[in-house]
């Protein structure tokens, strides 16, 4: 018996979702200068965002939540172990969302338009709190006792005084997108792809949850709001299902019913009596009936009885 399993085509991509590449580019671009630009314009702020440090500190140990310099105890005791934490840190996040966006773009259009609704979304929440609640991340604080492992043992990407950075602002820690681009990067190749091992695209999230509390550079509730985002997100922005999905065996599920793709190879259509020797015969056909007029036959006369006599015979 062959069963038929639905999942998505790898060769023939629904090219109909995919929207124009040059309006696609310039759209990204165009989000991700806002971005930096937003991101920017709310640095400085220092004395409210050391006081939002120690309020999320206060929090999170009310809460008991484990103290972030557990996880960077763990990283300290290899150099080569925390160098690896620092270039992962700098050097995986943009790239792997770039990549993430562009393969969905050729392969799964669909799924992309959906990933960059999800991810626009939670990204131009992240700037609103970066803008309404700055917050200096575990290595500036001192209460903390971390150490900046990006500026003690490299490679970083901020520089040495974060309230003159122009590049970056230092101050916005709250929520942490390197988690939140993370787990959507992760959530969104497990729905596009059916590969029996897509589960292990966790680990992404995972690992970058691990690097950004051991480096440093944010707190528990960071990634715990980002992900609380990114939720919120996806009860927003619902991922469209295509009107027919392939299956094995080149038919398509229509209906929750499955159609052959026809071929000589083809397996027969639910129903069908083909390759069942068993199967009783069809019934016979009804005669065809052809519209005419109808003939109604005369009526026979019946005979009419009797009048029964009026008196007795005496």
């Amino acid at each position: 018996m062959t069963h038929a399993r639905t999942e998505p085509t790898d060769q023939e991509p629904d090219i109909r979702a995919r929207p124009p590449l040059v309006r696609e580019f310039l759209l990204v671009a165009g989000l991700f200068l806002a971005y930096k630009l937003g991101r920017r314009a709310a640095n400085g702020h220092v004395e409210e965002a050391f006081r939002n440090a120690g309020n999320v500190w206060d929090l999170e140990r009310t809460l008991r939540l484990p103290g972030e310099g557990a996880v960077q105890d763990l990283l300290l005791h290899s150099q080569t172990l925390i160098h690896a934490a620092n270039t992962y840190y700098a050097a995986v996040h943009f790239p792997a969302t770039a990549l993430f966006l562009v393969w969905l773009y050729w392969r799964r259009p669909r799924h992309y338009l959906w990933s960059r609704r999800v991810l626009a979304a939670l990204t131009a929440a992240a700037l609103v709190l970066h803008l309404l609640f700055p917050l200096a991340p575990p290595r500036m604080f001192p209460a903390a006792g971390m150490v900046d492992t990006g500026q003690v043992y490299g490679p970083t990407v901020y520089g040495q005084t974060p309230a003159t950075d122009t590049m970056a602002n230092q101050f916005a820690a709250m929520p942490s997108l390197h988690v939140g681009w993370a787990v959507m990067v992760a959530v969104g190749l497990i729905a596009a792809t059916r590969s029996r091992w897509r589960g292990l695209w966790l680990l992404h999230p995972a690992l970058t949850l691990l690097v950004v509390v051991g480096t440093a550079n944010h707190y528990w509730l960071d990634a715990i709001v980002a992900v609380a985002l990114l939720a919120v997100a996806f009860a927003v922005f619902r991922l469209p299902v295509s009107g027919g999905a392939v299956v094995s065996g080149g038919g398509t599920v229509s209906g929750g019913s499955v159609v052959s793709g026809g071929g000589a190879d083809a397996p027969p259509a639910l129903g069908s009596s083909a390759g069942a020797p068993d199967a009783p015969p069809a019934a016979e056909a009804a005669p065809v009936r052809i519209p005419g007029p109808e003939l109604v036959p005369e009526p026979t006369p019946q005979p009419v009885p009797e009048p029964a006599p009026t008196g007795a015979a005496r």
